[in-house]
């Protein structure tokens, strides 16, 4: 399993998009959310969304394998979501905040943790503000939480700096190519 971390904006999902196309035994297990769907996403490609009390639900009867909230929603990873790729025998990539990534390194130590880099807070700053899909108020609670997150960049296996989609791009399929080989 590869987990993937970083502030929002990053470019987490750009970079995983990218890693599909160079290795197609590659899996997303899609995350479940609470929070509200943006006018671009679809329930179950980009996230499962739930209400709060289908969330609690799952939660009490241990369907995650994490979960923790984030800019006041609640994320997690669904247990069903991991099996059901890695029955088909598929490598498995998990995009997730900090505190749900430390979470499965705990419970999964074998786990490869790989952290996005942003060039800049400048730059993260302008990428939030460039997708048009949070208020300003939303925008600065994610930018709180990436000063945590850039600060525990080294408790991962792997950083890659996303300062050059390209460069980023052949770095991270550089790691990806080398941990699934030796799984």
């Amino acid at each position: 399993m590869i987990i993937v971390s970083g502030p929002s904006g990053a470019g987490k999902g750009t970079l995983i998009r990218r890693m599909h196309e160079r290795f197609p035994f590659l899996r997303t297990a899609i995350s479940a959310t609470t929070r509200p769907m943006r006018p671009t996403e679809k329930d179950g490609r980009e996230y499962h969304f739930l209400s709060e009390d289908e969330f609690l639900a799952h939660v009490a009867d241990g369907d995650f394998l994490e979960h923790v909230i984030y800019a006041g929603n609640r994320y997690g990873t669904l247990r069903s979501e991991v099996d059901r790729h890695l029955h088909h025998g598929d490598s498995v990539v998990l995009e997730i905040e900090l505190r749900g990534a430390r979470a499965l390194r705990d419970a999964l130590p074998d786990a490869v943790t790989i952290f996005i880099e942003p060039p800049s807070r400048d730059e993260l700053v302008r990428r939030l503000r460039a997708r048009d899909t949070e208020a300003e108020a939303d925008i600065q609670v994610r930018l709180a939480e990436s000063l945590v997150e850039l600060e525990a960049s080294q408790e991962f296996n792997y950083q890659v700096r996303n300062d050059d989609l390209d460069a980023a791009t052949a770095e991270m399929a550089r790691i990806v190519d080398a941990v699934t080989r030796s799984s």
